[in-house]
């Protein structure tokens, strides 16, 4: 069985009749810390919808442990996180009941595993709030709490530093530090400089061309 988790062959994709990027390539394996970068309006978040599945307006293959990602889509969903650029939280709901709501979608609800996960990301006291009272920056707590619950083999998150402070940058920076080094493998999108070793950085350029 192959080592790859993840990989994009000639990806291809267009936004109004212009290409955002043409022949891009990426492989990702286990260990392993993929940036994606470039300007504004190069295709970043695109490109990340496209890997998780979200965005099938494109032309190429994804291959997900060498297998098209369109024939093993529900194994694919399976070992795959994603985060948008949005929060993604329901207002009317406390931060505790929008995570557990998210766990059960993935495995039975663990009350302690919920609270626990909420703590680490910095919402203790925070749990019985509707997100509708919570702060950008909290309800951007509440999202990335997922990942203190989550064992997906790959992450794919879109500005997960956005709306967050200095401590929270400092938690979400050593997560996916363990996370790497524990074999996941993480891809992201970010403007804020990581003070991470290893990172691996795919550039989409202004002319929409891969690197």
């Amino acid at each position: 069985m192959t080592s790859t988790l993840l990989e994009a062959r000639q990806i291809h994709c267009e936004r109004d009749d212009r290409p955002l990027f043409s022949g891009l390539e990426l492989t990702v394996g286990p260990g392993d810390l993929w940036r994606i970068a470039g300007p504004n309006g190069a295709g970043k978040t695109t490109l990340l919808r496209i890997l998780a599945g979200l965005n099938p307006a494109f032309q190429g293959e994804l291959l997900w442990r060498g297998e098209p990602v369109h024939r093993v889509r529900a194994q694919y969903q399976a070992n795959l996180l994603f985060l948008g650029h949005s929060a993604g939280v329901s207002p009317s709901l406390t931060a505790f009941e929008n995570l557990a709501g998210w766990q059960a979608m993935r495995a039975p609800t663990d009350p302690e595993q919920v609270m626990a996960a909420l703590v680490d990301a910095g919402l203790a006291g925070y749990e019985d709030l509707p997100a509708a009272q919570l702060s950008a920056g909290q309800q951007r707590r509440v999202a990335l709490a997922r990942l203190y619950l989550s064992s997906a083999p790959l992450w794919i998150l879109d500005e997960a530093f956005t709306a967050v402070d200095r401590e929270a940058v400092g938690q979400l920076e050593a997560l996916l530090s363990n996370r790497v080094r524990a074999g996941g493998a993480v891809i992201l999108t970010t403007h804020h400089p990581l003070g991470l070793r290893d990172v691996r950085t795919l550039m989409l350029e202004e002319d929409h061309d891969a690197v």
